[in-house]
């Protein structure tokens, strides 16, 4: 009998995997393009408003030119995408909902992009890579020492002979443009397969852990059963799993900075190849990438396994068993009286049942309790007299005080009747440095808003400006109370016989008062 029967069972069942049935769809080009619009390599994951959104505009876009397609809106779509296994969703660092695609979608686009672009065919680089891992893996399967012993010789035989060629003077042959495209394009196969693989081991993880929880809430089985399990589960994590084992493997390459350094400047020797010149900006962005991707892929999993951990750890924690039976054998009562009740009640019966119970009719309800310790008397303070510093004097409290306005009217109407200044500043830079304080100046603004010096200053400074743009100011040399100065300029205010009068007839009220 023919093997027939079991070819058709294996591929029916890869066209149940959601891979297949995504490239068997009738949409599946519209469903494609969307994923390949909408994420990349850089964009793990979009916020999910936002990819409804995008999907609404991908449809008007297409509908504008005639393409069939599906009448469902973005959010429709999307979540039929979320139930077929394309896409999933989740809670983002920001606590808002975000989808990415599975393993299934990425290996979907995989395929799609291998058959889209031109594929690698045979070349001395793919069978040189070839022949080179399967040395390399026979070398390692086979146990005999002394044959192990032999490649070994055989190898460093090898490579002397190049260095000393080499090293006297040796020709150094140049890679052709042809032999690193050809290589290059190998690269490109297998890099392209690492989001793919990284999503698979993450989406095994979290199926692992989905299992422990619903067998941890199940509650069929003791709970010491089940946390036993669940740490037998956890300390074998990543080998419990094909993906796991795989990843666990790489993991021990991944986690070497030395390599990834390695890795990294090889990636930018072989763009420094003129091929390179051939290729697009994005396509060199992609490729030196690569050691970007890798990192990304580990974190993503570890994440993945340590949130997955911390949940679990959380939900053990606070898992509450007594409040659990509790509840059960409330249900247990309440279905008793239920049996009993129906021996009586007709089909169409009620009960009255309150959903939420009512309050208590209560006046107060103590909330705190007598603590004798509430009440004791604080400890005395301690006195800390002896290291007070020196009180101020008054003389020091008044140069950190206001202007002194007595003092500057007297001032005023010396400086202009006695000593002839020509205006308020020339009268201030004249006084005692205790009298020339920044605060002094606003003082002296005061004093001569009391006589309207300053409304005729602002009168005169409003027709400079008409005229000329300007008008004239002066300097303040003040000096403060720690001896600094500094100067500040002011528009310039003259006094008359009438306005010092005034002044002189404020301060002899003031004095009398």
């Amino acid at each position: 009998m023919s093997d027939i029967a079991g070819e058709l069972a294996r591929v029916r069942g890869a066209f149940d995997r959601p891979t297949l049935r995504l490239l068997d769809r009738k949409w599946a080009p519209f469903v494609l393009a969307v994923f390949k619009s909408s994420f990349s390599r850089d964009r793990r994951s979009v916020q999910a408003d936002r990819l409804h959104t995008q999907v609404d505009a991908y449809l008007a876009d297409l509908r504008s030119i005639g393409s069939e397609v599906p009448g469902k809106n973005g959010r429709a779509l999307c979540v039929q995408w979320m139930n077929d296994q394309w896409l999933y969703r989740e809670t983002g660092d920001d606590d808002e909902e975000q989808y990415s695609l599975t393993s299934h979608a990425l290996e979907a686009l995989l395929l799609v992009d291998g058959l889209s672009r031109d594929r690698a065919l045979i070349s001395e680089s793919r069978l040189t890579t070839i022949v080179d891992t399967v040395r390399h893996r026979a070398t390692q399967a086979n146990p005999d020492r002394d044959e192990r012993i032999r490649r070994l010789d055989l190898e460093i035989a090898e490579k002397t002979a190049e260095r000393d060629r080499l090293a006297t003077g040796g020709e150094i042959a140049a890679a052709s443009n042809d032999a690193m495209h050809e290589g290059y394009a190998n690269l490109i196969d297998l890099i392209t397969q690492l989001p793919s693989d990284f999503k698979r081991v993450e989406e095994s993880v979290a199926g692992m852990h989905r299992q422990i929880v619903n067998d941890f809430r199940a509650e069929e089985r003791p709970i010491s059963e089940v946390l036993d399990e669940y740490l037998s589960k956890t300390d074998a994590l990543m080998s419990s799993t094909a993906e796991g084992r795989a990843f666990e493997g790489a993991f021990v390459l991944l986690r070497n900075d030395a390599l990834l350094a390695e890795l990294k400047n090889d990636l930018e020797s072989i763009m420094l190849h003129p091929f390179a010149l051939q290729l697009s900006a994005a396509d060199r962005r992609s490729f030196m990438g690569t050691v970007s991707l890798i990192r990304k892929g580990v974190d993503d999993v570890l994440t993945q396994r340590n949130g997955l951990t911390t949940t679990l750890r959380e939900h053990i924690v606070n898992h509450d068993v007594v409040k659990d039976r509790e509840l059960e054998r409330l249900l247990r009562e309440i279905n008793k009286e239920l049996a009993v009740w129906m021996e009586t009640a007709g089909p169409r019966s009620t009960v009255t049942a309150e959903l939420m119970p009512g309050t208590l009719e209560l006046e107060h309800l103590r909330e705190r309790f007598y603590d004798p310790g509430a009440h004791k008397a604080p400890p005395p303070l301690e006195d800390v007299s002896a290291f007070a510093p020196e009180p101020p004097t008054l003389d020091a409290m008044r140069t950190q005080g206001g202007p002194l306005l007595a003092e500057l009217r007297d001032a005023m109407v010396t400086a202009f009747t006695a000593n002839g200044a020509a205006s308020v500043g020339d009268a201030f830079n004249s006084l005692e440095p205790m009298m020339r304080r920044p605060v002094e100046i606003l003082g002296l603004l005061q004093i001569a808003t009391q006589v309207d010096a300053v409304d005729r200053t602002d009168d005169a400074a409003a027709t400079e400006s008409a005229g000329t743009g300007n008008f004239e100011t002066e300097n303040f040399e003040t000096v403060r109370p720690d001896g600094s100065r500094r100067t500040f300029r002011v528009p310039r205010i003259t006094l008359t016989d009438d306005d010092t009068a005034a002044l002189a007839a404020l301060n002899y009220g003031s004095d009398h008062d």
